[in-house]
């Protein structure tokens, strides 16, 4: 066991070495909705647990565990960026979920439409389209922590949109809009691959790029959250409900049905629907 005073080292997901810095996890916290002194709390019931090579995943747990016994909903929004990591292995339910983000921002949403460009027909992931523009969006899912998108993405994708734009520009039905083409993935970028998008007039959306306008952000203002982000629910569960479409919490209030299609007894259900209501806000 570490004391406070000494340097605790950790493992991160890059597989880097780094000190264990209590602020981070105190500002993760305070993110998720815990108070000031909530914060505190954990930190200080977790301390003992810490040891030299511990990984951030393991942190991570521990502290979530904490969480559940005094807020679900704090506990459901610190649990989101794994939420959002368990939108795969396919990466499909990714797409759905930005496309789900996109239309709470008032676009016209479709999902894995078939394009054909001035050289080639294209499958885009998403096309977001509202009174003044039109995005291709394509989603660069991973389903390893610590994975991060490196500049070959943005080139790839950069020469994709500029063939389906040709295609845009002559097509009367869109006169008058704007193009743009967005990357969305669901952990990082490399800084060269940022770079590239910013000259290149790409847009991209990570877990935490660009401030103020992130992945996470564009959670937290929508409430918008996963159904992987609920502990009621069962591994399994949650991969039929997103073979099913039902890629949001508050989806599932209109779905009970189907929730009693996959074999969740009546009881479970009221306790899953509570859960959802209690992160969502959502009665």
């Amino acid at each position: 066991m570490e004391t406070k005073n000494q340097p605790l080292f950790i493992h991160k997901n890059t597989g880097e070495k780094d000190i264990f810095k209590p602020q981070k996890l105190i500002d993760a916290l305070i993110r998720s909705g815990a108070t000031q002194k909530e914060a505190n709390q954990v930190l200080s019931e977790i301390y003992p647990q810490l040891y030299n090579g511990i990984t951030t995943g393991k942190i991570y747990k521990i502290a979530y565990k904490h969480l559940r016994k005094t807020s679900q909903k704090v506990a459901g929004k610190y649990r989101l960026k794994k939420a959002v990591m368990d939108l795969g292995p396919s990466g499909y339910p990714f797409e759905k979920f930005i496309g789900r983000l996109l239309r709470q921002k008032g676009y016209e949403v479709i999902v894995n439409k078939i394009i054909q460009g001035k050289c080639v027909t294209h499958e885009v992931d998403v096309i977001a389209r509202n009174h003044s523009e039109q995005i291709m969006v394509e989603c660069k899912f991973h389903s390893e922590k610590g994975q991060k998108s490196d500049v070959k993405v943005p080139l790839y994708i950069l020469s994709r949109f500029e063939d389906v734009k040709h295609t845009w520009e002559k097509d009367p039905q869109l006169k008058g809009l704007r193009f743009y083409g967005l990357i969305a993935t669901n952990t990082r970028f490399t800084e060269d691959a940022k770079d590239f998008a910013r000259c290149s007039g790409l847009k991209v959306l990570s877990w935490d790029y660009p401030p103020g306008n992130s992945l996470r952000e564009w959670v937290d203002e929508s409430g918008f959250y996963p159904i992987t982000a609920l502990h009621s629910l069962k591994k399994k569960e949650k991969s039929d409900l997103l073979e099913k479409d039902i890629v949001l919490c508050r989806e599932l209030k209109n779905h009970q049905a189907i929730l009693k299609e996959i074999g969740i007894q009546e009881s479970r259900i009221q306790r899953i629907l509570q859960e959802a209501s209690e992160l969502t806000g959502v009665k």
